[in-house]
């Protein structure tokens, strides 16, 4: 459930401290630390979505399990928190997890990355005014019980946007160069405001700058789903105001199924001027493990061949299932591409056991530990996606119910 901004607000109340355990398992293992900063951020990104009904039960939402994930990961230097409005009650989880640690981590220690203007999936549960920004921003504060945000970003911007492009799904490279008039990426279309909804997109942003202005944000940045959206109107952003944005976040495009932030990140940096890119959902919102939720956005083909791809992959490692998963070679994958990217990356995490998996990975992926086999599952993956005509395909951009 989304909490519009004017509706009562649920509370998650934690149990004290020291009758939460804190045993073996909540201890960090000391070879698997993650001191690897890109940029302004960790190298890893604790993904707070995680704290939200759409990946998890009540059950766990009530329980102690999203403290003791969020307390293992700052051991293990995941000191940033990606969370939103939209996720639900994350913001308020996220934030009674961490008032209750802050005597082992005060708020100098970690990062709050939210969002504002999504609250829901209709036109209605979007609001960019400036009194809905203030409104958005203030309530995060709150709630993370914190008097600044590291970044707030102006959330799944496509939706209000401005539309322009040849295509709404598939392989949109052809954007940064064949196609790049169609999509509104000219040199000449660098400044172009389409319509009402980039006139929206825009108020907003300067809105957030308001805020920075005032120490209350630091970062400003946009996400979204579909990268020539979001690389246009960073383009725009910084020919309408004279000032690039400070980040852009898009999801499911640095994965095993997807990889065409690479193409895309020159251009932000570049054009754009973007001074970070950041990449969300290396399982592709589950899309790459044992369970996709049955909400998920993909093309049923897209669907079907990740599906046939993790049949295969458990026939190729055995009946007893002693080799690694598909999530293990997804996540060893994307951080191994993140790593060459310099890009940081937002990982869903939700209990101990996935802090822990999330460290091992990257601890291979940085020292090289990986090794044959995992590269030979990486291939076997990625060829057969090739063969089913979905690598580096992306579904139909998002749009309201």
């Amino acid at each position: 459930m989304v909490e519009r901004l004017d509706a009562p607000q649920p509370t998650f109340p934690l149990p004290p401290l020291e009758q939460i355990p804190d045993d073996d398992s909540d201890k960090p293992i000391p070879e698997y630390q993650i001191t690897t900063r890109l940029g302004e951020h960790p190298a890893v990104v604790f993904g707070a979505a995680s704290f939200f009904a759409g990946y998890n039960t009540e059950d766990y939402l009530c329980s102690v399990d999203p403290l003791r994930a969020t307390r293992l990961a700052l051991r293990y230097g995941i000191n940033a928190f990606d969370t939103a409005p939209y996720y639900g009650p994350s913001e308020i989880i996220l934030g009674n997890a961490l008032k209750a640690l802050e005597h082992e981590f005060p708020r100098s220690s970690y990062q709050l990355l939210t969002k504002c203007g999504r609250f829901g999936d209709t036109r209605a549960d979007f609001d960019l005014t400036k009194e809905g920004v203030y409104a958005s921003v203030s309530r995060s504060l709150a709630r993370l019980h914190t008097d600044y945000l590291d970044t707030v970003y102006l959330h799944d911007v496509e939706f209000i946007a401005d539309a322009q492009g040849p295509r709404t799904a598939g392989d949109h490279r052809s954007a940064l160069n064949s196609d790049r008039e169609a999509y509104g990426l000219a040199e000449d279309q660098a400044g172009n405001v389409l319509g009402e909804g980039d006139r929206e997109v825009l108020g907003a942003i300067e809105t957030l700058r308001e805020l920075q202005e005032k120490g209350v944000v630091r970062r400003v940045g946009i996400s979204g789903y579909p990268l020539p959206t979001l690389l246009r109107l960073a383009i725009l952003v910084l020919h309408t105001s004279g000032k690039p944005l400070d980040v852009v976040m898009s999801y499911c495009h640095l994965n095993l199924q997807n990889r065409t932030l690479e193409a895309f990140r020159p251009a932000f940096l570049e054009r754009a001027k973007v001074k970070h890119v950041v990449a969300a959902s290396p399982f592709s919102m589950a899309l790459l493990s044992p369970r996709p939720p049955a909400w998920h956005p993909a093309t049923e083909k897209i669907k079907t061949a990740v599906a046939k791809a993790l049949a295969l992959h458990n026939e190729r490692i055995g009946g007893g299932h002693t080799g690694p998963t598909i999530s293990d070679v997804a996540l060893g994958y994307a951080f191994e591409r993140a790593l060459e990217a310099q890009i940081p990356t937002v990982v869903g995490l939700g209990r101990i056991e996935d802090v822990h998996a999330s460290a091992r990975m990257w601890h291979q992926a940085e020292s090289g530990e990986s090794g044959r086999e995992h590269q030979m599952h990486v291939e076997a993956i990625t060829r057969f996606f090739e063969k089913e005509d979905v690598l580096d395909q992306c579904w139909e951009n998002p749009k309201f119910f």
